[in-house]
């Protein structure tokens, strides 16, 4: 843990990317708990090395399936700092990294507003709508001025991805496709 920590410290990590449970409209995650901290509903794995990777990356992209039940109003328990309060609470917390610069989901692509830090959608993937995004979402989602397209994946990403599914289902016994 030393050398985890003296690489943390040396500022040497300039990409982070982090899943969550739950994360909310400023980026903070949990990954630890869903419900009463002392009686929970779900106890989830915890936080591992994410609150050093969230506080001290040069930047943090954050992933995962959006939904209701991921993209909460308010966390349960706050494992890893976002953009805190937003505004300037990263400032105010003393932490040296940017925090999250960006969420992706299944649905959209999200950034943090200047100023603010709330996450707003940026971009949405192709065939996914507006109202499927604030579905999916637990907090008054906003879009930006101007929301982009992502791009359809080339031929070359899709055989790459589905390779990787492959394998991995492979290595859980699976067939692709399995959940």
């Amino acid at each position: 843990m030393r050398f985890f920590a003296n690489w943390l410290q040396g500022g040497r990590i300039d990409v982070g990317f982090l899943g969550a449970a739950q994360v909310d409209r400023f980026g903070n995650i949990n990954t630890t708990v869903v419900g009463d901290y002392h009686a929970p509903k779900v106890r989830l794995p915890g936080a591992g090395g994410a609150p050093e990777i969230a506080g001290s990356a040069k930047s943090v992209l954050i992933i995962l399936k959006q939904s209701a039940r991921s993209f909460v109003d308010k966390l349960d328990f706050i494992t890893s700092v976002g953009h805190g309060e937003g505004g300037d609470s990263r400032k105010r917390l003393g932490l040296p990294g940017a925090g999250p610069v960006g969420i992706i989901t299944d649905l959209c692509i999200m950034e943090p507003e200047a100023g603010t830090h709330e996450f707003v959608v940026t971009a949405l993937h192709p065939g996914v709508t507006r109202e499927q995004v604030v579905a999916a979402t637990g907090w008054p989602i906003r879009f930006a001025d101007t929301v982009a397209t992502t791009a359809e994946p080339t031929e070359l990403e899709l055989t790459a991805l589905r390779d990787l599914e492959a394998r991995t289902a492979a290595a859980h016994g699976q067939a692709p496709g399995e959940a």
